[in-house]
């Protein structure tokens, strides 16, 4: 009975946020790669910046969600910059897969208080299917081929808006996902149509007053759904140390909440990662603080990435606010 009722809350789990092909933000955006987050981010710095996600969530779970990821951005001329991200999720008996393709373009306000404001937009496609042919009918849990008559697959193709203003080392970004409603088949039953969901980043990186070396990023991420209203913040703080060559490492720590419940955190964990040679690794940990917690040992997270094709712009407006966008 409490391998049942765990089932059914992680089938529960998949469908909201499965069926609305939109799936939960992790920590991956903090693994120097803002471009997560924001299309805006599309060109920012002097490299062609690659990063690779795999996510494990609630290990220790049987068919508990798995995730790998690919992000992928570089500067097409002195204000413009384009990138590419693509995803694929696994969860139970459910598959959904994705791609996204951004553009920015980055304008200069004012040179000699850096001030920048950057656009961005992104077109996504992504599909979503119900794995029918691994349903396994037994006596406890018997399952009818005539309720499930086909793949339960549909697609969506939408658009994501965003800015992004910088102000000397304080940056922040607002933006809008998922803008249009998804088209709904009214034989596949109740559904959501409305995909719309807000989210904002803001930080500052600050500098050692005894090592200029030596950064200090505290942000702030926030997300909400327009649909009912739900929403969760993350508080994260980093602390970067570079060497002379621009190679550096970092170390950190995120906490997320549900905005009504400040005091119960959703997920709780460090990170850390290195850079060397244009070759960048990143690990994060998740404890999460919910009805699952009891049957799982976290959440884990492995980045990976490559920057090469390293060339500076004639234009500020794509310097970022940390060194580890123009090593």
């Amino acid at each position: 009975m409490k391998k049942l009722t765990l089932y059914i809350l992680l089938l529960i789990m998949s469908y909201g946020y499965s069926q609305e092909l939109n799936l939960p933000v992790f920590t991956q955006y903090l693994a120097d790669n803002d471009f997560v987050i924001s299309p805006t981010y599309a060109g920012i710095g002097d490299n062609l910046k690659i990063r690779a996600n795999g996510l494990t969530q609630w290990v220790g779970i049987k068919n508990a969600p798995d995730n790998a990821s690919i992000y992928g951005d570089f500067r097409i001329s002195d204000r413009s910059g384009v990138g590419i991200s693509a995803y694929t999720d696994k969860n139970g008996n459910t598959r959904q897969k994705g791609v996204k393709f951004s553009f920015a373009h980055h304008l200069t306000l004012d040179y000699k208080s850096k001030q920048f404001l950057s656009f961005g937009i992104s077109y996504n496609i992504n599909s979503f299917r119900i794995e029918i042919e691994n349903f396994n009918s037994t006596p406890n849990a018997p399952v009818n081929p005539t309720d499930v008559p086909d793949d339960r697959s549909t697609s969506n193709n939408n658009f994501d808006f965003g800015f992004l203003y910088r102000w000397k080392a304080f940056y922040l970004s607002m933006n809008a996902n998922n803008i249009m409603k998804k088209d709904i088949d009214p034989e596949r039953g109740v559904e959501p149509n409305q995909l719309l969901n807000y989210q904002v980043y803001s930080g500052l990186v600050l500098k050692s007053n005894d090592n200029k070396d030596v950064e200090f990023e505290p942000s702030v991420f926030f997300q909400m759904f327009d649909s009912d209203k739900r929403s969760s913040t993350d508080v994260n703080f980093k602390y970067r140390k570079f060497n002379r060559k621009g190679d550096y490492y970092w170390v950190g720590g995120s906490y997320r909440f549900l905005n009504d419940q400040f005091f119960k955190p959703l997920n709780l964990g460090p990170m850390a990662g290195i850079t060397f040679n244009k070759l960048y690794f990143a690990y994060s940990y998740q404890l999460t603080f919910n009805d699952l917690s009891g049957f799982n040992s976290g959440t884990h997270m492995v980045t990976v990435g490559l920057d090469f094709l390293q060339g500076a712009s004639n234009c500020a407006c794509t310097k970022g606010t940390s060194q580890s966008y123009y090593r």
